[in-house]
């Protein structure tokens, strides 16, 4: 016996029937931009896409925008960022940057820091590989995250750990590996100096 469903009830929604909301409609004009930038598209078209994507009510009217372009890069699938000190140093942050599952990093003769306080994280853990060799290496982290140094050798140089375990809901976990070498390595939440240069405090 066939069941009939009510008179009045909803009919289904075709595949990319779907309303979009206004963090699609963002989301795919991201997406476009990014294209861009790559050379993917020409300017002509990003704002022909752009314009759709704006005006665009369902899934469906966004799907086809994208359709001939490669999705999104997730951050797991990011290739590590490797940062090598040299005679000069070098530092990454504490500016914005996306961070990737892995980080390795070199302290040679210039030393590395390592500034997580403005990044943008989207994993729940990141791979830090420090090796301090002759000038050190110092990795940045904010006050909510927590930081398990279990995986590290401290080396001739030591490994000085100035972080708490307090950690925020939903905030990265960094597992620091690697040695510390001879000049060590560092980690540490923000000094009073770079807490007053984050966002929503005066710098001084």
């Amino acid at each position: 016996m066939t069941v009939q469903p009510p008179e009045n009830s909803p009919s289904p929604v075709p595949p990319g029937g779907l309303r979009a909301s206004h963090d699609d409609r963002e989301a795919v004009v991201a997406r476009l931009r990014d294209a861009a930038a790559e050379g993917r598209i020409d300017l002509d078209e990003l704002g022909e896409r752009v314009e759709r994507a704006l005006g665009a009510k369902t899934h469906g009217e966004l799907a086809v925008l994208t359709a001939d372009l490669p999705g999104p890069v997730r951050p797991e699938d990011r290739p590590p960022l490797l940062l090598r000190a040299g005679v000069q140093g070098v530092s990454r942050g504490p500016g914005y940057w996306e961070v990737p599952g892995r980080v390795i990093a070199h302290g040679g003769l210039g030393g590395v820091k390592l500034d997580f306080t403005r990044a943008e994280c989207r994993l729940a853990e990141v791979v830090v590989e420090a090796y301090g060799e002759m000038a050190g290496v110092t990795v940045v982290v904010p006050g909510t995250w927590a930081v398990d140094t279990g995986g590290m050798d401290p080396g001739i140089g030591g490994l000085k750990d100035r972080t708490t375990p307090d950690r925020l809901p939903g905030t990265p976990l960094i597992r620091l590996t690697g040695s510390g070498g001879v000049a060590g390595v560092v980690v540490r939440h923000p000094n009073r100096r770079e807490r007053r240069k984050l966002p929503g405090r005066p710098a001084r």
